[in-house]
C-alpha cells in the first residue's frame, strides 16, 4: 500500500514540477542544481534516493538551508508514509493543516491525493471552505477535532485527546500531531517564501480571522 501511494505521489508531484513556476520567486528563489554547492548536491542526491524525484515543492526554499532540508525530508518521509494513522487519514491531516495556513502550494499537491487515497471530494471541498464537513467517518472525525483544536487552541481538549488515543494508541498521537506540526513547518516554510502555485492553480480563499 505504501509503495502504491508513493509512485501515486511522486507521479501528481511530477506533473506539478512541468509546470511549477518556482523560479520567478524572489525571496527564497530556487537554486538552479548547477549552482549547487557540495552540501546542496549530496542533500539533493539524498533526497533523488529516497523520493525518487528531483527536490521540489517546500524543499526548494529549504535548499538554502540543506541539512535542514535534509532532515525535514527524512521526518516527511515517515509522516506520509508510515504514520501510525496510515496514509489516509495522514492526507486528512494534511489537508486540514494546509486550509487552517491558508497555504496554497500545499493545498493544491495534496486535494488530489487525497482524493486519490479515499477522501470524499464534499468532505475535502467542505475544509477548503472552512467549513465542518457533514458525513466524515469516525476516524475522520477524530483526525478533524483533533488537528483543529491544536491549530486553533494550540492544545487539545482531554475529550478529544482520549478519543484519539483509545482509537490509534499513544504512537498514533504523537504521529499526528507530528503530522500537524510538520505540514505546518512546510506551510510556514511555502508561505515566507512566498511560494508560487504552478500555472492554473486556485488559490484558496482567505477566511475571517
Amino acid at each position: 500500500m505504501a509503495h502504491q501511494f508513493q509512485k501515486a505521489f511522486t507521479a501528481i508531484y511530477l506533473g506539478i514540477i512541468v509546470t511549477s513556476t518556482a523560479f520567478a520567486q524572489s525571496r527564497l528563489p530556487t537554486i538552479a542544481p548547477e549552482k549547487y554547492t557540495e552540501e546542496q548536491k549530496k542533500a539533493a542526491e539524498e533526497f533523488l534516493a529516497a523520493r525518487k524525484t528531483p527536490v521540489f515543492g517546500p524543499f526548494e526554499p529549504l535548499m538554502h538551508s540543506p541539512q535542514m532540508m535534509s532532515q525535514a525530508r527524512s521526518m516527511g518521509d515517515y509522516l506520509r508514509y508510515h504514520s501510525a494513522i496510515g496514509n489516509t487519514l495522514s492526507e486528512f491531516a494534511i489537508l486540514v493543516t494546509a486550509r487552517e495556513w491558508t497555504q496554497d502550494y500545499e493545498w493544491h499537491v495534496h486535494y488530489p491525493i487525497a482524493l486519490k487515497m479515499g477522501i470524499k471530494k464534499e468532505i475535502a471541498d467542505a475544509i477548503a471552505d472552512g467549513r465542518r464537513p457533514t458525513g466524515m467517518s469516525e476516524d475522520e472525525e477524530i483526525v478533524y477535532d483533533f488537528s483543529t483544536e491544536l491549530h486553533k487552541n494550540k492544545r487539545v481538549s482531554e475529550a478529544t485527546f482520549a478519543r484519539a488515543d483509545k482509537r490509534f494508541g499513544k504512537a498514533g498521537v504523537v504521529d499526528l500531531t507530528g503530522i500537524n506540526a510538520y505540514y505546518t513547518l512546510l506551510a510556514m516554510q511555502l508561505n515566507v517564501a512566498q511560494y508560487p502555485l504552478p500555472k492554473g492553480g486556485k488559490p484558496l480563499v482567505r477566511l475571517p480571522e
